[in-house]
């Protein structure tokens, strides 16, 4: 199931068979998970604040929590399951079919590259802010950002987590030094929530204003589900998959309480729905050059371990595909001393440069959000599908989610509210996407679906689905 071939000369012994590494613990899940999305606790969630006031994104900051619990217990249950690289791509091609498979790897590659290119642009803006120096560039930092970790990657999943969980660490740490610095139990000392969120403007637009909200509140936790992209390289998918992604949900659920709390009692609400750098900004309200200094190293960290995972995560669904012949076979190669799909990483490299050069921010963001919430609103099918096909004891499950069908349920309901949310502020990027897939669509089942071993993708032991 995991191995690509190495070719040999005719004549030769039998060809080699390189796998990934089975190296990975629940920590390392959780710093992939917690790396990709925290840098959304620094910039991306506040624009919602534009959309619908600080109160309006307290709001979706809580209901999207509900939707990412739910997306991390629905992945959990299912990738404790199928651990097989692809994640979302490994559950479709065994419980829905090849053409829903296709479409789920390129939202998750296209989702995590715009992601990538949003955490670049990050650094590259934040280092010429600060730097102040005329004439200073932010291509340059882009470039290096996207290419050193690019390089990072190439040489081992184990290097790369171990080297996001230390950055990813530090990044959340220094949300919870500035929460406390700012003396959160003493209203009015530092903070000034009382003053800065009134009646008057605690919600400006209405409640419309809240639905709108859904748009970037989504960011305070888009891209949790890329822990299951590492389910072929982790030592016991059914323990370490579930730990560390439930572990990384509550993480971000505080982290993002503790970030808006702070932002919204120091900064006002017409400033924080529009700065890139909402807790750096907040640190220098304070007037300390230590938590000024903290924020912007956090900043940078936040990016770099979001970008990290989400190399890993794009270049692991883009190699699933060529294994799987939805693709070129060339994309499945395993390099033989490193242990990593070293071709789909240098593939992604300058389609991600070539983003990063021609979106701006915003554009990146919403075009991320949009590949996520198809993601995940195949997610709330997929586990109905899953439980209807294989049924509770028919196989055996790593981790079971509660309550069944209620988060699914929920999960749908709050992606459609999202659609809609997106739609009221980016309705045309919103249709060319939609359009975008469908032709991908057409040009799968025309062209490469031929291509497809349907036979060789089921690699789990399970029974007979119920009814067939």
């Amino acid at each position: 199931m995991t191995d690509a071939v190495v070719s040999s000369p005719v004549g030769a012994a039998p060809a080699q068979r390189v796998s990934l590494l089975r190296v990975l613990g629940p920590a390392h899940v959780w710093a992939l998970g917690v790396g990709i999305v925290l840098v959304g606790e620094y910039t991306g969630w506040n624009f919602a604040v534009d959309k619908g006031g600080a109160l309006a994104t307290l709001i979706v900051c809580w209901f999207v929590g509900v939707l990412y619990t739910s997306v991390a217990m629905i992945d959990s249950e299912v990738t404790s399951t199928v651990a097989a690289a692809g994640g979302q791509y490994a559950q479709a091609k065994h419980i829905v079919g090849p053409l829903m498979a296709f479409n789920v790897a390129l939202y998750l590659v296209f989702a995590y590259t715009m992601l990538q290119v949003s955490d670049a642009i990050l650094v590259g803006d934040l280092v010429v802010t600060v730097a102040g120096t005329e004439g200073l560039q932010r291509h340059a930092f882009v470039v290096l950002t996207i290419v050193v970790l690019a390089w990072l990657n190439y040489r081992g999943v184990l290097m790369t987590l171990n080297v996001n969980f230390v950055i990813t660490a530090i990044a959340y740490v220094a949300i919870v030094v500035l929460f406390f610095a700012v003396q959160p139990w003493s209203q009015g000392t530092v903070l000034k929530l009382g003053e800065l969120v009134t009646p008057d403007n605690a919600l400006p637009y209405g409640w419309i204003g809240v639905i709108a909200a859904f748009h970037f509140g989504i960011w305070f936790y888009l891209g949790i589900e890329g822990t299951t992209q590492a389910a072929e390289e982790v030592r016991s998918p059914a323990r370490s998959l579930p730990y560390g992604t439930m572990a990384g949900m509550i993480t971000l659920l505080i982290g993002a309480a503790m970030t808006w709390y702070v932002c919204a009692s120091l900064l006002p609400w017409e400033y924080l729905g529009f700065t890139f750098f909402p807790l750096y900004d907040a640190a220098r309200i304070t007037g300390s050059g230590f938590l000024e200094t903290l924020m912007f190293w956090g900043t940078v960290l936040a990016a770099v371990a979001s970008a990290n995972g989400c190399i890993n995560d794009a270049a692991r669904a883009w190699f699933s595909l060529g294994r799987d012949r939805y693709l070129p076979t060339w994309f499945s190669a395993v390099h033989p001393k490193y242990r990593t799909p070293y071709r789909s990483i240098l593939f992604l490299l300058p389609i991600a440069l070539a983003f990063a050069f021609i979106a701006d921010l915003n554009q990146a963001i919403t075009f991320s959000i949009l590949s996520g919430l198809l993601g995940y609103t195949f997610m709330s099918i997929n586990i109905v599908m899953f439980r209807r096909k294989w049924p509770l004891g028919s196989i055996r499950r790593g981790y079971t989610h509660p309550f069944h069908p209620m988060p699914a349920l929920a999960l749908l309901a709050l992606c459609i509210v999202t659609y809609f949310a997106v739609f009221l502020g980016y309705g045309s990027q919103l249709i060319a996407m939609t359009i975008f897939y469908i032709i991908v669509s057409v040009w799968f089942h025309f062209y490469r679906y031929k291509y497809v071993r349907r036979g060789d993708q089921f690699t789990m032991p399970w029974p007979k689905p119920v009814g067939y």
